[in-house]
């Protein structure tokens, strides 16, 4: 009878402190078992655009489909206004616990906003920015970049390649430099000549600057760092190579050569799973390398040979084995010496300090 008044008791608490644990489980953590988790997402331009936009909404929208979590997008938000500053609250009254700033100035102007909401998890593309809730995500496109450079190297006939770049900041400059040290490995006279055009997404502007390289500076090669393929195809136009960027481009001839690409579902995937275990702003940074998958050189054309392909591989083989671009003797343009024999240039002033090209690089004037 004991037992049976023991269990009976047993049954009665367990009926009572069962709701109330439920319940203060949900006070704190504003969180019920079966919400969805809401992510949301920023893009200068649309989701349906080619380039940076549609790449990166395809890598997010694959991540969030993988890992049940719901997207919210605002599309066609410039950089450098309040615009960025207004989307961001309109994600959050929408119930957003993680915001995805896809470009690179986005947490210039959104810093107020980031510190004002230190339970939002923040990633933005701009790793010079700091906040216990922000954590910048970026792929080693430089070592892209470099292996494309070597590509360029063997193939211009002139020595005069062309660089069609959206803006000096350090992203672009890590970009440049790593080019034109690849470039410079296997044809050490050739020249990388650099024209900005102040944007990355302007059809215009780019036309211009591209047709500027090649009727100013007689170049047989180009490639560029804008949103989309408009230099390529100028490129193609003149009968010129070019090597493109952010992702493959259709409808071109064998002149372009290859493209400098993302694998944005692996990137996202890796953050937004990060975000859902718990895990959100637990490191600086991410800056996946061509080791994970995040970044990777597009088929070749039919115009790359066999012999070109074996050397880029045995390039690849070595950054898979460690070795690091920014190494060795290393002189900028204006005849500095930047980097000593032995010695490597860190990973904290390449994201952060870049702000000389090297030997090589010559800006359009």
């Amino acid at each position: 009878m004991n037992n049976k008044k023991a269990l009976s008791k047993l049954l009665i608490a367990l009926i009572i402190i069962i709701p109330i644990v439920i319940i203060v489980g949900i006070a704190l953590t504003g969180v019920k078992k079966n919400d969805v988790p809401k992510i949301g997402f920023v893009i200068t331009g649309t989701i349906n655009d080619t380039g940076w936009n549609g790449a990166h909404y395809k890598g997010i929208s694959y991540a969030c489909d993988k890992l049940g979590a719901k997207l919210l997008v605002e599309e066609n938000i410039p950089e450098d206004t309040a615009m960025c500053t207004a989307a961001i609250e309109r994600l959050i009254d929408k119930g957003a616990s993680m915001i995805v700033l896809s470009s690179y100035s986005y947490p210039d102007k959104a810093a107020e906003i980031i510190k004002k909401y230190p339970d939002v998890a923040f990633y933005g593309s701009a790793s010079e920015f700091t906040f216990d809730n922000f954590t910048s995500y970026f792929g080693r496109m430089y070592q892209i970049r470099y292996l494309s450079g070597i590509l360029a190297g063997m193939k211009t006939e002139t020595g005069n390649i062309g660089y069609v770049a959206a803006m000096p900041n350090i992203e672009v400059i890590r970009g440049i430099n790593a080019f034109t040290l690849g470039v410079k490995q296997v044809n050490p006279d050739a020249t990388v000549n650099v024209i900005w055009t102040d944007s990355w997404d302007n059809e215009e502007q780019e036309t211009v600057a591209a047709e500027k390289l090649i009727n100013n500076k007689a170049v047989d090669l180009i490639t560029y760092h804008q949103n989309q393929a408009f230099v390529a195809r100028v490129a193609d136009d003149a009968g010129i190579y070019s090597i493109g960027y952010n992702e493959t481009v259709s409808g071109l001839s064998d002149k372009h050569l290859t493209a400098a690409i993302w694998n944005w579902k692996k990137m996202y995937y890796k953050i937004i799973r990060e975000y859902m275990l718990g895990n959100a702003n637990s490191v600086k940074r991410h800056w996946l390398g061509i080791d994970t998958g995040a970044v990777e050189l597009s088929d070749y054309s039919s115009l790359v040979t066999e012999d070109e392909k074996k050397a880029i591989d045995t390039k690849i083989n070595e950054l898979l084995s460690g070795k690091q671009i920014f190494s060795g003797e290393i002189y900028d343009n204006e005849g500095n010496l930047r980097c000593s024999p032995g010695e490597s240039i860190s990973d904290e002033i390449l994201l952060e300090e870049m702000n000389w090209f090297v030997d090589g690089v010559i800006i359009y004037e």
